[in-house]
């Protein structure tokens, strides 16, 4: 076997007798695209990221353990957990538990600035997969629609308690954080399990289904009807299903980041859950950042966006 520069290979495209390109992506380092050689050689090609651009040499990446752990209903889950450098491995850690898209992705160890900020403030990061994602069967897509997404919530808390008794996380010490569906159910996290978790940051997420089918771009609730329920015939499975109709439960404080222009989930989601929380004097704020839409685009934004989810989870779990 042909040892790779990378964990992840993305694509294979042959080029030549004897030769192959590799899309590659890993933990260590920027995703690249390299040249094998008769099986025996890798050599980097010039369609490269830089790796100086995301890592400073002080603080190389930290590669991630594979954790698999079962459901409260026995459906098997699993994850990648970074482990922050220079602590004692016994020595239990403030842990983010980070949520993907989707909820059609799949977590995989791949260099992500954002839990390289994270980690180099002594955070702990545990990424799971709950049921919706990609990657582990039809069945494993499908565990999560309609009423089967409570059990999505269930899943949150049951990778959070598994990162505290199979690892090092500090069960006083837990936040949870997510971007678009990830930051929904960070949003349905912090309600169905309010003494969980000592604070979220929701980035670009639905506080209320029947306001997002209302706002969102019509392809997309079109698309969305199948995963959460219809919003005209099945408007009391979404109310349910909506963080917002259980606000009453939220305790910690919350950080909610929106682009200005998002058209997929729209900043008032965002906007009704930080003053819903603010009305029942929990101390939540808002950042929106400016010319954005659902993904962040500029660079500028990409680190406002880290430093202060950063900056907020390492005040909150008092890193």
């Amino acid at each position: 076997p042909l040892p790779l520069p990378h964990e992840v290979v993305t694509r294979v495209t042959a080029a030549g007798a004897g030769r192959l390109l590799l899309a590659l992506s890993g933990s260590q380092r920027r995703p690249g695209v390299w040249l094998a050689h008769e099986g025996v050689s890798v050599l980097r090609t010039p369609w490269s990221a830089r790796d100086e651009d995301a890592v400073p040499p002080d603080r190389p990446p930290v590669r991630p353990v594979p954790m698999r752990l079962t459901a409260r209903d026995g459906l098997p889950l699993s994850g990648w957990y970074y482990r922050a450098p220079r602590r004692p491995s016994d020595e239990p850690a403030p842990c983010v538990i980070h949520l993907h898209g989707g909820p059609e992705e799949q977590e995989r160890p791949v260099f992500n600035p954002l839990y390289h900020e994270l980690i180099g403030r002594g955070l702990d990061v545990f990424a799971p997969d709950v049921r919706g994602s990609l990657g582990h069967g039809r069945s494993f897509v499908d565990a999560d629609l309609g009423a089967g997404r409570f059990a999505a919530f269930d899943d949150v808390a049951d990778c959070a308690a598994h990162a505290v008794t199979a690892g090092p996380a500090d069960p006083t010490r837990l936040a949870v954080m997510g971007r678009s569906y990830g930051g929904y159910l960070t949003f349905a996290s912090l309600v169905w399990h309010p003494d969980l978790f000592r604070t979220g940051v929701a980035v670009c997420g639905m506080s209320d289904l029947l306001t997002f089918f209302a706002g969102t771009e019509p392809w997309i609730a079109e698309s969305a009807a199948h995963k959460y329920g219809h919003p005209q015939h099945g408007r009391e499975l979404l109310r349910a299903l909506s963080p917002m109709s259980r606000i009453e439960a939220l305790r910690v404080p919350l950080l909610a980041v929106h682009g200005e222009h998002d058209t997929n989930v729209p900043p008032g989601e965002s906007q009704q859950f930080v003053r819903a929380a603010r009305e029942r004097g929990i101390h939540a704020e808002l950042l929106t950042l400016r010319d954005e839409g659902h993904d962040f685009l500029r660079a500028d934004n990409r680190r406002l966006f880290r430093r202060t989810a950063a900056d907020w989870i390492e005040r909150h779990l008092r890193v």
